[in-house]
């Protein structure tokens, strides 16, 4: 799991807030829908995409890209197979931490770890 202490407080939260700004409030859904996994996955993937225009693609190595698109085709069902190495990677992945949180979603639907070699 990663970890929100390594955040840059004001630009990374902001962005995260802007990025769930765009979607659903929580007040709007009293119960979870008939297929939430797809629903999280829908959601996620779009605040993905939104991350990547407002953030860029700089310092985001090609394994971390790859390895994020096989979690998303896979109809977000793969778990800890996307490692955040760079910093980029890493505000990435805290930015879409947040924004999971914010949308109801629980930090075990994340596919950010790391393995140990």
């Amino acid at each position: 799991m990663i970890m929100t202490h390594f955040l840059r407080p004001v630009g990374l939260v902001a962005l995260a807030s802007l990025i769930c700004a765009t979607g659903p409030g929580l007040a709007q859904r009293s119960a979870a829908p008939e297929d939430w996994p797809a629903v999280k996955c829908e959601r996620y993937t779009k605040a993905y995409a939104d991350a990547l225009t407002k953030l860029g693609r700089k310092g985001l190595s090609q394994p971390f890209l790859d390895a994020h698109e096989a979690f998303l085709a896979s109809g977000c069902s793969i778990k800890g197979e996307v490692c955040p190495r760079s910093k980029e990677e890493l505000d990435l992945a805290n930015v879409m931490v947040i924004m999971g949180m914010n949308q109801g979603m629980a930090s075990t639907f994340m596919p950010f770890a790391c393995r140990r070699s």
